[in-house]
C-alpha cells in the first residue's frame, strides 16, 4: 500500500497529473466506481490547484433503491442524465455538499458517490478553507473533501473529462489493493456491497468494523477456496 502523499507536506511540488478521456471510463456504474479509487480529482482556482486521489467511493446503479434516482426524474438530479463523467451535486441534510461522478450512458441515471480522497496538491489551501492543520481531517468524508476542494452547487451539470477547472486524471502514484463492503449511511439496500475502497489507506471514512469484516469476510472466502 503506498505510503499516504499528503505526509510529504509540500503542496508546493508539481504532481504529473493527465486527464483522463470519457472513453477511458466504463459504462457501468459498479465498474466505474472501482476504477476510480486511485484516480484524481482536480479543481483548478485561481488561488492554486487543489487534488487528492479518490480512496473511496459509493456505486448507486440504475434501480437502486437507495439512490436520489429511484423514484424517477426530478430538477434536482438532472445531471444524473447526463454522460457518463458529469458531476451530479446534493446538500446534504443542509449542511453539505456531496460529489459525485454520474455513472450511465445518456438518459440513465445513475452516480458514484466520492467519499473520500487522499490529498495531493493545494493541501495548505484545503487547511485554511477546513479550518484545521489536521491531515486526515481535510477530505476523509464526502462532505469534508467538497469543502477542502471548494466544491458546491456551482460544480453540479461540469463535464470532467473536459472542463478548465474541474476535472479526473490518473498519476503516476501506485495504487493498492481495491476491497469492497457495504455502504454508508443508507437504509435502503444497505447490505450491498457497493463501496469500494483502497485497502490500508488512512484516508478512508467510515466505520472501522465494516471494513475489518470484509477484510475478514474475503479472506475466509479465499481460505476455504
Amino acid at each position: 500500500m503506498p505510503s499516504p502523499t499528503a505526509a510529504r507536506n509540500d503542496s508546493s511540488a508539481i504532481i504529473p497529473i493527465r486527464r483522463l478521456r470519457r472513453s477511458e471510463l466504463p459504462h457501468d456504474t459498479i465498474e466505474l466506481a472501482r476504477f476510480l479509487i486511485g484516480k484524481v480529482v482536480v479543481h483548478d482556482l485561481p488561488t492554486g490547484r487543489l487534488s487528492g486521489r479518490i480512496v473511496e467511493a459509493e456505486a448507486y446503479p440504475p434501480g437502486d433503491p437507495a439512490g436520489h434516482h429511484f423514484r424517477g426524474p426530478t430538477p434536482r438530479i438532472r445531471s444524473m442524465y447526463l454522460a457518463h463523467g458529469h458531476v451530479y451535486i446534493f446538500f446534504n441534510y443542509g449542511a453539505h455538499f456531496m460529489l459525485n461522478v454520474v455513472s450511465e450512458p445518456v438518459g440513465t441515471a445513475a452516480a458514484i458517490l466520492i467519499r473520500a480522497l487522499e490529498p495531493l496538491e493545494g493541501i495548505e489551501i484545503m487547511q485554511r478553507r477546513r479550518k484545521t492543520t489536521r491531515l486526515l481531517d481535510l477530505t476523509r468524508g464526502p462532505g469534508r473533501l467538497a469543502a477542502a476542494l471548494q466544491i458546491d452547487r456551482r460544480c453540479d451539470g461540469v463535464d470532467l473529462c473536459s472542463d478548465r477547472t474541474l476535472w479526473l486524471g490518473v498519476s503516476n502514484q501506485p495504487v493498492g489493493r481495491i476491497a469492497r463492503t457495504v455502504r454508508i449511511g443508507i437504509t435502503r439496500a444497505a447490505n450491498r456491497p457497493l463501496r469500494f475502497y483502497e485497502r490500508g489507506n488512512p484516508f478512508v471514512s467510515g466505520p472501522r468494523h465494516l471494513l475489518l469484516a470484509a477484510e475478514k469476510h474475503k479472506r475466509a472466502r479465499f481460505e476455504s477456496g
